[in-house]
């Protein structure tokens, strides 16, 4: 039982050449529909995969909030976010967004 609830912190050691190598494409998983550039180009890559997964939960978010006008407070927010993301991933950082991380995790592509 312990050792599952350890299981998902190793998750997130990404091997430096691979961030260094694929943080350029991590980054498009936090602008919109690009996320899935990431998602279906760099399949081994562990640091964009993880990156792609909470763009794609990022993206499902701003159609649920931002289309239809729920508000325009959660649509700021949700830029606020992307783009501190966008930040991390450039600087190759894996920046566990809150309640995306966890709903990302369950994504098994």
């Amino acid at each position: 039982m312990e050792e599952e609830k350890k299981q998902p912190e190793a998750d997130l050691k990404f091997d430096p050449k691979d961030v260094e190598e694929n943080k350029a494409i991590a980054c498009l998983s936090y602008i919109g529909i690009l996320c899935l550039i990431p998602l279906l180009a760099k399949k081994d890559s562990k640091f964009a995969q993880a990156n792609a997964k909470q763009g794609l939960v990022m993206l499902i978010a701003w159609v649920l909030v931002v289309i239809p006008f729920i508000g325009w407070l959660w649509g700021l927010i949700l830029l606020v976010v992307s783009l501190i993301a966008l930040i991390n991933c450039l600087s190759g950082k894996y920046w566990k967004i809150p309640g995306a991380n966890d709903i990302a995790k369950k994504f098994n592509f």
